[in-house]
């Protein structure tokens, strides 16, 4: 019977970049762009980390683009190549090799091709360093939300993404046959990070959420990745506010710390959002409506006009790419809303803007029994539908709130592009299931 070992960690790009000038090591990746120039070619090889450029002479072949190769060469210092180090190379074995041409422009800085084509060749144009880069930012964006919470004392959770009810109601949820039941995927992990507020009393999650509304813009997916936290024994829904001015600083100082080389090759200028300012629902439109001449059409909800105007205003006049926007009338909200007792036309809510856009919807939720369900019944819903939600507030729950953070929105206001399918690996919208 054979025993495995845990394998020795191969060398990484950072590691290389910090070996000694003359330094040996040993080190594999993908030829993402050979330059051949007949006495010597150039091989930028493709790693996890980033890209290092080799140099191949005779006797040894060059490879091709595509190739997967383990190479081994000497450490040389070149402030001409990436990161100022190059590997020539004494070594090189080709471990496979591509069976047809790429079909887009992967080495190139800017690839130029049409959405519609960049998403369909999605596995092969993910290769493209700056297209890749995005999601190494992401990764730094879900790593900064996870590790602040952890401080804070959140436990993380996993919930069902299949249910009997879904939380925001509505008919943009996705049916489907569930055993001969009627069943919907999650519009949000809402009922269910909530139950577990009376277990924890303070919850995480990152997971998919699904969204059947037919939308075919650019801030819309299918089906997209939500950042969601709960948060129980708040005086206010602006604790939870303050929950994620702190959540959004960890985030920034993780992408600066470890993810500098991404935001440099994206041109990326990361937010400031120490002291973020907050302004009514009402009073906001009103301010967009006279500072720019734009007369309000729906007064229960903001357009994407508004939101872009309303976030240039505080920009101007605040310097803060971030505006907290509160008290969203209840018309709008969900039944789970607490409305504001001063005036019940409000509700204790919250949206975030950044850079013209809502990443986040949050605020205080109903504790009391009694108060959800009248709340439920005015909306024209049937408790009934709702026992196990309900069991919640029927057995006791302390004040309590959360928010949800659209992960592909807030990467692609950070990064700067103009389509949230930028920031979405494979996304799924309307017309799109595949690949």
């Amino acid at each position: 019977m054979k025993t495995m070992t845990p394998a020795d960690r191969p060398f990484t790009l950072l590691d290389v970049l910090a070996a000694p000038e003359g330094a040996t090591v040993s080190f594999h990746g993908m030829a993402h762009a050979v330059r051949d120039l007949g006495d010597v070619c150039f091989v930028l090889l493709r790693t996890a980390q980033g890209a290092l450029q080799c140099v191949v002479c005779p006797p040894l072949t060059p490879p091709r683009p595509g190739d997967a190769l383990r190479v081994q060469g000497t450490v040389c210092r070149d402030a001409r190549a990436p990161g100022g180090v190059e590997l020539r190379l004494s070594a090189l074995q080709v471990l496979t090799s591509p069976e047809a041409p790429m079909p887009a422009p992967i080495d190139k800085f800017r690839m130029r091709l049409s959405q519609d084509t960049d998403l369909a060749l999605r596995p092969v144009t993910l290769r493209n360093l700056q297209k890749r880069a995005v999601f190494k930012v992401q990764e730094g964006v879900v790593r900064g939300f996870r590790e602040c919470l952890q401080d804070e004392g959140f436990t993380e959770i996993h919930t069902p993404k299949l249910g009997a009810n879904t939380a925001e109601g509505g008919a943009n949820v996705f049916r489907l046959d569930y055993f001969g039941r009627r069943a919907a995927l999650a519009q949000s992990p809402q009922f269910y990070k909530q139950t577990m507020v009376g277990v924890f009393e303070r919850v995480f999650e990152v997971g998919p959420v699904f969204r059947a509304e037919k939308h075919n813009t650019a801030r819309h997916l299918n089906e997209y990745t939500s950042l969601d936290l709960e948060m129980g024994f708040i005086d206010s829904f602006e604790d939870v506010m303050r929950m994620e001015v702190k959540v959004l600083a960890r985030i920034m100082e993780v992408l600066r710390r470890d993810y500098a080389p991404q935001l440099q090759a994206l041109d990326v200028r990361l937010p400031a959002c120490d002291a973020i300012p907050a302004v009514r629902f009402d009073e906001a439109k009103r301010m967009a409506a006279e500072r720019y001449g734009r007369p309000i059409r729906d007064p229960f909800d903001l357009e994407p006009e508004e939101e872009q105007l309303i976030s240039r205003l505080f920009e101007e006049e605040y310097g803060s790419q971030f505006v907290f926007v509160t008290h969203y009338p209840s018309k709008k909200r969900p039944f789970y809303a607490k409305d504001d007792p001063a005036d019940p036309r409000y509700t204790l809510s919250f949206d975030l803007l950044l850079r013209g856009m809502e990443i986040t919807t949050g605020g205080e939720r109903i504790s009391g029994y009694s108060e959800q369900v009248e709340k439920m019944r005015r909306k024209g819903l049937d408790p009934a539908d709702f026992g196990s939600y309900l069991m919640i507030h029927r057995h006791g729950m302390p004040p309590h709130g959360g928010l949800g953070i659209g992960l592909e929105r807030l990467t692609a206001r950070l990064v700067g592009a103009q389509n949230v399918r930028e920031a979405c690996l494979f996304p799924r919208d309307t017309l799109r299931l595949d690949p």
